[in-house]
C-alpha cells in the first residue's frame, strides 16, 4: 500500500449500484495500459504487469532486457571399436541360397557365383555367409553346405569350430568319410588345445555312422590324452566300438567311468532313480 501523489483520472459509480461485495468506491486509470490502479479512502494499491515480446522482457519503466540464448552442448561418445551394421545379412544370406539353388553341381561356376556375390563388398560378409549355411544346413542340401564352406576357407573366412562341426556333418550325410578325416587331422594339428568336445562327438559319431571303430578308439584315446570327458552319447558309442572289437572289459570299463552313478526306470508307473551298478558288482 502506498499514498497516491499523481492526480489520476476518476470515474465515479453510484455506490447503490454496487454489490456490498465489491471493497471499491472508485477507480483510477493511468495513460498507461500495463499499470492499473486502485483508490480506496486515500490508499492505493498498484499491480504492475510486464510484457514479454520476442525474447524480451519490459519492466515498468521500458527498460527492455534480451534473454541469452544457451546452447546445450551434447555429449561426445568415444567408441573403441567401429560396429558394421548388420542389418540386411538375413536378406543376403537368403539371395545367396536362391543364387546358389539354380546353379550346377560344378565347383567353377558355384566359385564364380559365389566370387561376384562379394565383388562390391567392402569387408567380408561373414554374418551373411553363416547365416547362408545355416539355412542350407535346415534344408539338408549338404553338397551346396560343402561348397560354399569351402570356398570360405579358401578365403581365409569363417574359420571357426561352428564352421568345422557344419562342414563334418555335411561330409558324415554327404558319405564323404575320407574327406572328413582330411579335415579332422588338420584340425587336430593345428587346434590341438582348443578342440571343444562337441567336435570330438561330432567325430566319432562320423566314425560310427560309417562303422569305422577303430577309428573311434583312436579319436577316443586323442580325448583322453587331451583330458575331455566325452558326453554319455559318445560314451556309449565307444563302448559299443569296445564291444565290436570284443573288448568286453573296455567296454565296461567305459561305462562305469564315464556314465552317470545313477538311471532312472519305471517301478509301479512312478519314475524312480536307482544305481546303475549295484555294491555286490563294483565289489
Amino acid at each position: 500500500m502506498a499514498l497516491c501523489n499523481f492526480n489520476p483520472i476518476l470515474v465515479r459509480f453510484p455506490l447503490q449500484e454496487l454489490s456490498k461485495s465489491q471493497e471499491f468506491s472508485s477507480f483510477s486509470f493511468l495513460e498507461s495500459p500495463s499499470c492499473f490502479k486502485a483508490k480506496r479512502f486515500g490508499f492505493c494499491t498498484r499491480a504492475k504487469f510486464s510484457e514479454t515480446q520476442a525474447g524480451e522482457v519490459k519492466g515498468s519503466y521500458g527498460a527492455s532486457v534480451k534473454r541469452k540464448e544457451v546452447k546445450k552442448v551434447g555429449k561426445n561418445e568415444h567408441h573403441l571399436w567401429k560396429k558394421n551394421d548388420s542389418a540386411g545379412s538375413g536378406q543376403k544370406a537368403l539371395n545367396l541360397v536362391r543364387m546358389l539353388s539354380g546353379l550346377p553341381n560344378e565347383k567353377e561356376a558355384v566359385y564364380g557365383a559365389l566370387n561376384k556375390w562379394v565383388a562390391w563388398e567392402t569387408e567380408f560378409p561373414i554374418v551373411a555367409a553363416a547365416k547362408a549355411l545355416q539355412i542350407l544346413r535346415k534344408r539338408s542340401q549338404w553338397h551346396r553346405v560343402i561348397q560354399v564352406a569351402k570356398w570360405m576357407l579358401s578365403k581365409g573366412q569363417g574359420a571357426t569350430m561352428g564352421t568345422y562341426d557344419t562342414l563334418l556333418l555335411a561330409f558324415d550325410m554327404d558319405e564323404r568319410a575320407d574327406e572328413a578325416e582330411s579335415l579332422w587331422n588338420m584340425i587336430l594339428h593345428t587346434h590341438t588345445r582348443s578342440i571343444p568336445r562337441r567336435l570330438f562327438a561330432r567325430m566319432i559319431a562320423l566314425y560310427a555312422h560309417h562303422d569305422l571303430q577303430h577309428k573311434v578308439i583312436e579319436v577316443f584315446a586323442d580325448m583322453e590324452e587331451l583330458k575331455v570327458r566325452p558326453d554319455e552319447d559318445t560314451a556309449r558309442r565307444v563302448a559299443r566300438a569296445f564291444r565290436e572289437l570284443g573288448q568286453e572289459e573296455k567296454q565296461e570299463l567305459i561305462l562305469r567311468r564315464y556314465l552317470s552313478e545313477y538311471k532312472y526306470i519305471y517301478f509301479n508307473g512312478e519314475r524312480v532313480r536307482v544305481k546303475r551298478y549295484s555294491s555286490e558288482e563294483e565289489g
